[in-house]
């Protein structure tokens, strides 16, 4: 065919398009649907959640069928691809909600996953723009209809972290479709895009009930949450355990009781002082310390990354574990972490369980990150009502606070706006004895390794928002720096800063007996 001829047939073409421009389109626009680039499952036991990552914003509807308990997601635009059938091998065994995946082509452009499910639960589904290194999210998060109490948690009180499962789920059976007929429960959602919140509820899936003792054990300690645990101590405290508090007692609107008992013994050797049995002995009984052990990130917000690949989020885990058994073999004193394993847990959520178990102090632990990879040093920061007492901190409260954004959070849940916005009430005497420990705590982590700062910063950090409880936030060191990289993934070292944390905690202690509790959960 001449070059007259293809020119007049294009000139004919063009006119019956009515001189519309005609594209080019390659294999990839051809293909319909969304690109999935990857599938992960977090297990937990407060949660499980899976998470979609694709290059256009995904649409599900879901809903659940009973006998057996099972959770119907529908994809619209997406396409059975090994991308999405690798979600079948990501299950791990002891995975606590989901028994098994199954993936099928419901019908043209819509893929069905079907959750085969251990237990009844209540699942989220939402979508998460883009940010940091990842494109649109589809999230399912799978809670349990009965919530764990972290109060029980709290009294079993284990010393080490119970090593996870590595094995995964054999295939499950061959993908298939399920039909929405009579069996199904009606639909309990739809992500109509990826900004849409889906919650929903498997109404017919059994709500599970806690063991006969543990339900009453959970139903006393909604009185005090320590009720429990002191009649479960198997020996008396000994006069010279300085781990064991002895309460002042409070007087409502007294918020200094502390304070005057902290002169106490202000003219006797510092060595001496820290290693004193705390409080007075008239001043009140005994009673458990509590202490809330925050390991930062989690799940699908890694954290900082070390030059060698290391995540912040694992490092952190490995020193709150630490730092839980040592705390735990202290005669009197309790640990409970805010995340047991590698799982997201939004930053309000992480306070809301420090309150729930009546903490006495609230321990957030990092690794710091920079562009310059010769900043080094540990840092402690606590909450300003004012703004941040330098540049540098006003940054490093920005970065932790987007951790809601990278981990993926539920912005149309009502019940966490709602908790929120109480917990912005953070009081003056809450960041005054925070400053407290964090100059308890810095003093003996300087004993261990350089500072970045020689006192204690402060700036808006939204996980140190609880208006009771005395917060700090510890940065252990720069994962940035090559050096500090390599000390942070080392085990002794991390159990170095276990312990100077807890020498720290401590002090505080020590100069500053804990109230006797008179606040409801």
């Amino acid at each position: 065919m001449d070059k007259a001829h293809q020119a007049h047939r294009r000139r004919l073409l063009k006119q019956a398009l009515g001189g519309t421009l005609i594209m080019v389109l390659g294999p990839q626009e051809l293909a319909f649907g969304a690109q999935l680039l990857a599938v992960r499952v977090w297990p937990a036991a407060d949660y499980t959640r899976v998470t979609l990552e694709s290059d256009i914003p995904l649409n599900a509807t879901f809903f659940s069928v009973a006998n057996p308990t099972r959770l119907v997601i529908d994809i619209e635009g997406l396409a059975i691809s090994p991308q999405l059938r690798e979600i079948v091998s990501k299950v791990r065994a002891d995975d606590p909600y989901i028994a098994g995946v199954r993936v099928g082509q419901n019908r043209p452009k819509v893929a069905r996953l079907v959750l085969d499910l251990k237990q009844g639960i209540k699942p989220q589904v939402f979508g998460l723009p883009p940010v940091a290194a990842y494109q649109h999210r589809l999230v399912f998060d799978l809670y349990p209809t009965q919530a764990a109490d972290p109060k029980l948690a709290l009294q079993q009180a284990p010393s080490t972290a119970p090593a996870p499962s590595a094995a995964a789920s054999g295939a499950s059976a061959a993908a298939s479709n399920v039909p929405a007929n009579g069996n199904a429960a009606p639909a309990t959602g739809s992500s109509p895009g990826a900004y849409m919140s889906a919650p929903g509820t498997s109404g017919n899936a059994a709500r599970p009930a806690l063991p006969g003792a543990q339900s009453d054990q959970a139903a006393d300690a909604m009185n005090d949450a320590l009720g429990d645990f002191i009649g479960g101590l198997k020996r008396a405290p000994q006069a010279g355990d300085k781990a064991v508090a002895k309460a002042a007692p409070a007087r409502p609107g007294d918020k200094g009781a502390a304070d005057k008992l902290a002169d106490k013994g202000a003219d006797k050797p510092a060595d001496e002082r820290d290693n004193a049995p705390v409080g007075n002995a008239k001043a009140g009984a005994q009673r458990l310390v509590i202490v809330a052990l925050d390991a930062g990130h989690g799940g699908e917000d890694p954290g900082a990354v070390g030059p060698s690949g290391l995540y912040e989020k694992d490092v952190v885990l490995k020193v709150a574990h630490k730092l839980r058994a040592l705390i735990n073999a202290q005669p009197g004193m309790r640990a409970m972490l805010t995340r047991e394993s590698d799982y997201f847990v939004p930053l309000h959520e992480r306070v809301v369980k420090a309150r729930r178990v009546q903490a006495d102090l609230f321990v957030s632990i990092h690794a710091d990150a920079f562009m310059n990879p010769l900043a080094r040093g540990a840092s402690v920061f606590a909450l300003s009502e004012t703004g941040a007492s330098s540049a540098a901190a006003r940054w490093m409260a920005k970065k932790e606070n987007a951790s809601d954004q990278v981990g993926g959070v539920n912005i149309k849940n009502k019940d966490a706006t709602v908790m929120r916005a109480l917990l912005d009430m953070s009081t003056t005497a809450q960041i005054k004895d925070s400053l407290k420990l964090g100059n308890a705590v810095l003093g003996h982590l300087g004993k261990i390794g350089k500072l970045h700062r020689g006192k204690v910063e402060q700036a808006g950090f939204a996980v140190l928002k609880a208006p009771d409880i005395p917060s700090i936030l510890v940065e252990t060191g720069f994962i940035s720096n090559p050096e500090e990289e390599s000390k942070l993934q080392d085990d002794d070292y991390q159990s170095d800063l276990a312990d100077a944390l807890l020498q720290g905690i401590q002090r505080y202690f020590a100069k500053n007996p804990p109230l006797a509790r008179n606040r409801a959960l």
